[in-house]
């Protein structure tokens, strides 16, 4: 199994992201590293999926941000580069977000995206997050 190792982070983590993602994995078990990824779909073509996972898989990038392992697909890498995840807790809302310099666009809820290299994948719909794109 090949696995990329990074001296530079393709995706970055705030301090209260990090400390909210170290919290979290406290609880979880048999999980060692913070999966950040895109898929298809959503209301603006992409949507991000952070999650944690045993470890890395074959061709995955690895890197290690604020105390945490992260570990980011090879097609994802692209779309995410230069990305930062911040936790946000407010009166209104608390939560993950994340800005990404690569999109172009993205829905009114912020969980979905566009790039400028492609158009939104034919099968993209409502991101589920209540947002009337």
């Amino acid at each position: 199994m090949e696995i990329q190792e990074r001296t530079e982070s393709i995706v970055s983590l705030t301090p209260a992201a990090a400390a909210k993602i170290r919290d979290l994995m406290a609880t979880e078990e048999d999980v060692s590293v913070l999966r950040v990824a895109i898929e298809g779909g959503g209301c603006s073509g992409f949507q991000y999926g952070l999650g944690f996972d045993r470890g890395a898989q074959e061709g995955d990038h690895e890197f290690e941000c604020e105390g945490v392992s992260v570990v980011v697909d090879p097609f994802s890498a692209p779309y995410l580069m230069g990305a930062r995840v911040d936790y946000l807790e407010t009166i209104q809302e608390s939560g993950f977000k994340i800005e990404n310099p690569n999109a172009v666009s993205s829905c009114g809820c912020g969980h979905s995206f566009q790039v400028a290299e492609g158009d939104a994948p034919e099968d993209a719909a409502g991101c589920g997050s209540g947002c009337a794109h």
